[in-house]
């Protein structure tokens, strides 16, 4: 069962994978959904290094073991024990002794926020280095220094997991989220944290659509997952990919590439009539995994959910993106959302009028009676006659909402009493 507080528990969740160095591939993301599996159950996949996904390869898997940089007293200066973020993802193998000068031309640095480490990666091409705090590296003497990354790129597997919420329906919602960034809280490990407690929370529910969650490395993940489930992609009707979601800043909904898919409208309205504050942003082809599920190929109706969106705020891809910048009540806000998102998609029905030639007797049914002494007395009748005129085989409950005016809720609650009263049909 969830708790009575998820935000605390999800933050928890956070602090435990922080320290992990995870990367597109190796024993860091398969160390991250070990735990993550022991919150919901998750089915893991393997796909073996030269594997084509479309139009890319699965790469190399990348595992390290230990990195640092030495002072000629022995002294780690640079130490990947210390953060995962020290290390340049990726980084090939080096063991060498080189003065500063040579030593410079690999190390990363953030000279305007100079205590803070940033996270950078070589994903594609054979490099090394290290990320440190600029005052880190003004405080380096000259000198030789023992340089050492205890690394392996070899054939291996990429890995990614999913859990799957079993629906009413085959047709699926797609929620998908990032396990590749190493000690970054925010960017990605709150995203994790929500979707991990938002399946927990529909597996206690008996949703009308069939919720598959991915949990899998940025690009390369999703890539990999379309190219093996290319025959049945048809199936996926709605997503969100969660990024970003523990953050103090208010809620962004990206669109899909379609700007109209039901999700969109979905998101607006949630957020809108929950008068949070928020932004909707049109869509571009860059950012998350929004944009592998909306290529024109497949053309998905899959937005993304963030609070302040990627490259927004100053820590984003710094060491400064740590579990105190994220916290409880944001990410219990963003499931908040995700909760009442996908309670709109479940519901969201086209109804017929049974009894379409003038408006129905609703007195007669006691319709009108069920309504006494409710402080909304008056917004469920107009609800009710809204559902009426509206329920032609072409209109849908959110539809009906967004003309009326009326919460989706009270609309759907509306369309469940017409119902029971053979008034009207889905």
């Amino acid at each position: 069962m969830t708790t009575a507080d998820p935000g605390e528990e999800m933050h928890a969740l956070v602090e435990r994978l922080y320290p992990i160095c995870r990367s597109i591939t190796g024993d860091g993301v398969r160390a991250t959904l070990d735990i993550v599996g022991e919150y919901i159950p998750l089915q893991v996949h393997e796909v073996p290094t030269g594997t084509q996904v479309l139009d890319w390869t699965v790469p190399q898997e990348w595992n390290i073991r230990d990195a640092y940089v030495a002072d000629a007293a022995g002294n780690r200066v640079v130490d990947f024990t210390a953060s995962s973020l020290h290390v340049l993802g990726y980084s090939v193998p080096v063991s060498a002794t080189m003065p500063l000068a040579e030593l410079r031309e690999h190390l990363h640095t953030l000279p305007d926020h100079p205590s803070w480490v940033p996270y950078r990666t070589s994903y594609y091409r054979p490099e090394w280095g290290f990320c440190l705090a600029q005052e880190t590296l003004d405080a380096l003497l000259d000198g030789e220094y023992e340089v050492r990354i205890d690394s392996t790129l070899a054939d291996g597997h990429l890995t990614y997991a999913e859990h799957v919420v079993p629906g009413e329906v085959a047709d699926e919602v797609i929620v998908s989220c990032h396990v590749c960034h190493p000690s970054l809280a925010n960017d990605n490990l709150a995203g994790i944290a929500v979707a991990t407690f938002l399946a927990r929370a529909l597996a206690e529910e008996t949703p009308y659509y069939t919720y598959r969650f991915l949990f899998a490395p940025g690009t390369i993940g999703a890539i990999t997952w379309l190219a093996r489930n290319a025959e049945r992609v048809d199936q996926v009707k709605h997503g969100v990919v969660l990024a970003c979601a523990g953050d103090r800043g208010s809620l962004t909904y990206k669109q899909s590439r379609r700007g109209d898919a039901e999700i969109d409208r979905v998101m607006r309205h949630v957020l809108t009539a929950s008068e949070r504050p928020h932004q909707v942003n049109e869509f571009t082809p860059y950012g998350y995994d929004e944009r592998q599920f909306c290529s024109p190929g497949f053309d998905l109706g899959v937005g993304s959910l963030t609070r302040t969106p990627y490259a927004g705020y100053p820590e984003y891809h710094t060491s400064a993106d740590n579990p105190d910048f994220v916290s409880p009540e944001a990410m219990a806000d963003t499931l908040a959302v995700c909760r009442e998102a996908f309670d709109v998609l479940d519901r969201n029905r086209r109804y017929v009028n049974l009894s379409p030639y003038g408006e129905p007797q609703l007195g007669r049914r006691g319709l009108y009676d069920s309504l006494g002494g409710r402080s909304d007395a008056k917004q469920a009748q107009m609800a009710m006659l809204w559902v009426l005129s509206l329920s032609d085989g072409e209109h849908s409950l959110l539809d009906i909402a967004e003309r009326s005016g009326l919460p989706f809720d009270t609309v759907a609650v509306a369309a469940d009493a017409l119902g029971a009263a053979g008034l009207v049909k889905a």
